[in-house]
């Protein structure tokens, strides 16, 4: 039970239904769509397209999402890639030639197909109650009417300032500045644009007028998108893969993402004696960076579109752990991390939904960067994604650029299982930091038998190629320790991330946690 008389946030109990997201206004929608008789995901939908108007340098529907999907009724989980293509026309040939050593973060040619719209149409046909007309019904009231900003939304919207151009800055700027906390966000054209999706489904997105203005905007950037191209984005149902830590099975997203580097994580910090260490102290940390760094370095290598991969069963095989887990030295830190192939953000909102008949779902969906890359559809005003910068141009590489192919994905959705029973779907945001984030919450849970909410909102650090962040939550002891092990160990300027969890144990009580670092909250009724 945390200390009353210090700051922080109780869970949240509830036995009918239970939202955790990163904005309030999405997490009361969801509710609403609970009580007024849909499941999960109409839930979940309904609270995640909003989410695209409350944080729209988080996320948007010319975005991408993944999900994991548990039926009500059955301890299965199913996995639905939402994730699009690159164009037809993309040759990563072409960008080197141009001089590019990696795709240019705000540039036509890191912007792939938008995944999401074709995914929530998909998930809702085959899973949800409600038609898409009354499941959008909130997200275009909200996006006609508007909303007041967020703190957290507007801190990241005043960063993310310079990164808008062209059409992008009149549909995401009041005045040619970012909106403040209190402020009211409209974005009456993309109530239009939902209006079609509910009218028409997916063809109100991909076809017609709306892809018209996507593929006429990209082309006139001097982008090779096409009509075909966007009439052809279809999802994907799959697997999750899995790991078990400590007899707790983690089930995550297959490639394209990057979920299987969570799994080998894990596998490494298994051979360790985490327990034993101060769960806040400067050798668990230290121990978690170390693997963090190794098990990234795999991923570079290895993960990439599904079609693409070859090793993901060397990724996930115990030996392979264990041999990088040798590697280790439990006194002093690797020269470096290994350079990531991505480029680096932590921009991504993370919704998880669990309805009165245990449908849970785990959702995440992210246009990339802040605002993805910056650009934005003339007449409709649609943010498009740069997953593209998530390619490679190495020759060879599984994960080279290449058309009609999906770029390896940070975003990853996570559920735990315990004895065959699913008991948690949860997700941590922060682009590359998502696996590290993945580990270091279930660690808090298994390791340090912390409940959801304490795991969620303990400090964390991070190890990328610009040294190590720690934030400001541990002591100023821990970071000198981890200075001392050669760590370059740096305060972020923002938090680490984010996370959602929703523990559905054997009481019939639902018990939902979401992060301090963002807007959002846990609701249930």
């Amino acid at each position: 039970m945390r200390d009353f008389q210090l700051p922080g946030r109780s869970a949240v109990f509830a036995s009918n239904g239970m939202c955790a997201t990163s904005h309030p206004l999405a997490a009361k929608v969801a509710i609403d769509t609970l009580q007024a008789g849909g499941n999960a995901v109409d839930a979940a939908i309904a609270g995640a397209v909003l989410l695209g108007i409350c944080e729209p340098q988080m996320t948007g529907i010319g975005g991408d999402c993944f999900v994991l999907l548990k039926p009500a009724g059955t301890e299965r989980v199913i996995a639905l890639n939402g994730s699009g293509r690159a164009p037809k026309g993309l040759m990563s040939q072409d960008l080197r030639d141009r001089g590019h050593h990696t795709v240019p973060v705000n540039s036509v040619e890191s912007v792939t197909l938008p995944g999401a719209v074709d995914a929530f149409c998909r998930l809702s046909a085959d899973w949800g109650k409600f038609d898409m007309a009354q499941t959008l019904g909130p997200a275009i009231h909200y996006a006609e009417n508007g909303v007041p900003v967020a703190p957290r939304t507007a801190f990241d919207w005043r960063e993310a300032v310079d990164n808008l151009q062209g059409d992008a800055r009149q549909y995401y700027l009041l005045q040619g500045r970012a909106p403040t906390a209190g402020q009211i966000f409209r974005a009456p054209r993309q109530a239009d644009v939902l209006r079609k999706v509910a009218a028409q489904g997916r063809a109100g997105f991909y076809e017609g007028e709306v892809a018209e203005d996507m593929v006429l905007s990209l082309q006139a950037m001097g982008g090779t998108h096409q009509m075909q191209d966007f009439a052809a984005v279809a999802c994907d149902y799959t697997n999750p893969v899995s790991g078990i830590y400590k007899g707790t099975e983690v089930l995550e997203h297959p490639p394209n993402g990057q979920g299987a580097t969570a799994i080998l994580l894990l596998n490494i910090l298994a051979e360790f004696d985490l327990a034993g260490l101060d769960p806040f102290g400067a050798d668990r940390a230290h121990i978690e960076a170390e693997a963090a760094k190794l098990a990234y370095d795999a991923r570079n290598r290895f993960l990439a579109d599904a079609d693409h991969t070859t090793r993901l069963a060397h990724m996930l095989a115990p030996e392979t752990a264990k041999t990088l887990a040798a590697l280790i030295n439990p006194n002093r830190a690797m020269p470096a991390a290994a350079p990531l192939t991505e480029a680096v953000h932590k921009d991504t909102i993370y919704l998880t939904v669990v309805d009165k008949d245990r449908m849970a779902v785990s959702l995440i969906y992210s246009v990339f960067h802040s605002f993805g890359s910056g650009l934005a559809s003339a007449k409709f005003g649609i943010n498009f994604q740069n997953r593209g910068a998530g390619f490679t141009l190495t020759p060879g590489h599984p994960n080279e650029a290449a058309g009609g192919k999906r770029p390896m994905h940070t975003i990853i959705p996570g559920m735990l299982r315990q004895n065959g029973r699913v008991t948690m779907p949860f997700g941590v945001m922060g682009g590359a930091y998502q696996p590290n984030g993945h580990a270091r919450f279930i660690t808090n849970l298994v390791d340090f038998g912390l409940d959801p909410q304490t795991a969620i909102d303990a400090p964390r650090s991070f190890s990328g190629e610009d040294g190590m962040e720690v934030e400001r939550g541990y002591a100023p002891e821990v970071r000198a320790k981890l200075a001392e092990m050669g760590h370059d160990v740096k305060i972020p300027d923002g938090p680490i991330g984010g996370a959602q969890a929703i523990l559905m144990d054997d009481s019939g009580v639902l018990q939902g946690a979401s992060d301090p670092r963002k807007d959002g909250c846990a609701l249930g009724y």
